[in-house]
């Protein structure tokens, strides 16, 4: 008989080592979710991850013990613990998008790919805290307030998934769903040394959701502290469905064999933190160590119309919420009601041109997948900043806007292929740095595969901030 594990430690396992336990029978996940409940009771008022808690986890963890018990268990990750960011659905809790008028909105039904969670067995904790209408790079709201990164409360975790990569980097879970619209995956996992997947457009189909303001540039994935946890969360939530027709494509192969990899330093003249420049070479040295073909170049496509739609796109998004939630107008910060009175005045044959830029876009940077399989470049441009500002004003000595830090995410979300951040060393003071991986459109899996590979490779297990180890008890 396999030795009992403690299950005041079982926050350190993840998500495939809980699945393996409770096949073994040496954890249930009824103990790990009343543990775990103990810990978020603990940690979460200092980092504010959780926002809102799911009043029938333990149920539903006690039907999945249940069901493991008796051998018929609905998934490999049944029983495995999830959050889900507050931008995403979740029948009978409140989907308030982080605006105070939203905040008695009960969900009706699941976004797809909660309900194929619930189909899968995995247990919602509850709902992570998202940045005011999800369209901002660090997480506060006048609803909630700030979240902050477990590897120093001072610090931002980032944005848009802010709340959820707090939760699995401080082990409140092992699993959380986020989105990410133009890097709201991939820069809060480089902020807390997660791997956060970008799937594909379509990869994972949407239904039951908010509405798609921000186009088709907005989808669903995974984080975790781990590619094999990513990866296993992906299969969950990944594939087709009728009610969206973009996600009704066939999957290709993933390559064998060495990968052509062009690796992107930096973006022309725009300032990057010489810490993150450093760390990225290092792990870019781990890759070619695999035996793939690594180029040093810039990226073989510009991106002006990605850069001329960006602010139309986010103007008419916010008018696009008033319109379909009237409610949040006149409590949304004036930030935003602004942008919806710019959003109000667009042009719709400006608009119209600009999607048609992207459109021309996406076919050049197909075209440029054809001589590379992998383009490599940092997540973020900037380390973590203090948890109330909305953005770091300066990087390597140099004054920046709103997006200077967040300069190398959003083409990937405008040509829709996949990406996947992955932990590089960490700066000299401990903070986790990221890199990005982008595959070609439909090699979600390839990068799944070379993100298992880098990580076997570069021998570093998960490091825990020193706020996760403040208890050894929950």
């Amino acid at each position: 008989m396999a030795a009992q594990h403690d299950v005041t430690r079982s926050w350190r396992l993840g998500a495939l080592e809980l699945a393996a336990a409770y096949a073994a029978g040496t954890l249930t996940p009824l103990a790990v979710v009343e543990a775990l409940g103990a810990r978020i009771a603990r940690l979460n008022p200092e980092l504010n991850a959780l926002i809102t808690i799911n009043p029938a986890a333990r149920e539903d963890a006690a039907a999945a013990t249940a069901r493991w018990a008796e051998g018929t268990p609905l998934s490999p990750l049944d029983g495995v613990p999830l959050t889900v960011k507050d931008h995403l659905n979740v029948e009978g809790l409140a989907t308030t998008w982080g605006n105070r008028a939203l905040a008695g909105r009960i969900a009706e039904e699941d976004e797809l790919a909660v309900a194929r969670c619930r189909a899968a067995g995995l247990v919602i904790l509850g709902k992570t805290n998202v940045p005011e209408f999800t369209l901002e790079g660090y997480t506060d709201n006048a609803l909630f307030g700030v979240t902050r990164n477990p590897w120093n409360p001072a610090l931002t975790p980032g944005g848009s998934s802010g709340g959820a990569v707090a939760a699995v980097a401080a082990g409140l879970c092992p699993l959380a769903l986020g989105t990410d619209g133009g890097g709201s995956i991939r820069r809060p996992a480089s902020h807390t040394g997660l791997v956060g997947l970008k799937p594909s457009i379509g990869a994972v189909a949407r239904a039951g959701s908010l509405p798609q303001v921000m186009l088709d540039f907005e989808v669903v994935g995974p984080l975790a502290r781990t590619a094999a946890d990513a990866e296993a969360l992906y299969r969950v939530i990944e594939g087709p469905d009728r009610r969206d027709q973009g996600s009704l494509w066939a999957r290709p192969a993933a390559k064998v064999g060495p990968l052509r990899i062009l690796y992107v330093p930096r973006f022309g003249e725009q300032p990057l933190d010489p810490e993150i420049a450093e760390s990225v070479e290092r792990a870019v040295a781990v890759l070619e160590g695999l035996g793939h073909r690594v180029i040093r170049g810039a990226l073989p496509f510009g991106l002006a119309s990605v850069d001329r739609f960006w602010p139309m796109m986010g103007a008419a998004a916010v008018a696009a919420i008033f319109a379909a939630l009237p409610q949040a107008e006149p409590v949304a910060a004036e930030r935003f009601r602004a942008l919806a009175a710019q959003g109000r005045q667009l042009p719709a044959a400006d608009y119209l041109g600009g999607w048609e830029g992207i459109r021309r876009f996406r076919e050049r940077v197909s075209r440029a997948f054809e001589a590379v399989d992998i383009i490599i470049t940092p997540s973020a441009a900037a380390l973590p900043w203090p948890a109330t500002e909305p953005y770091p004003p300066e990087i390597a000595g140099q004054a920046v806007g709103p997006r200077g830090h967040a300069i190398y995410t959003g083409w990937v979300n405008a040509c829709g292929h996949p990406a996947i951040n992955l932990p590089a060393p960490p700066s000299a003071g401990g903070l986790p740095i990221g890199f990005q991986l982008v595959g070609a459109f439909g090699q979600d899996a390839q990068l799944l595969q070379l993100a298992a590979d880098y990580e076997r490779a570069n021998g570093r297990g998960w490091r825990w901030p020193a706020l996760a180890e403040q208890t050894t008890t929950g």
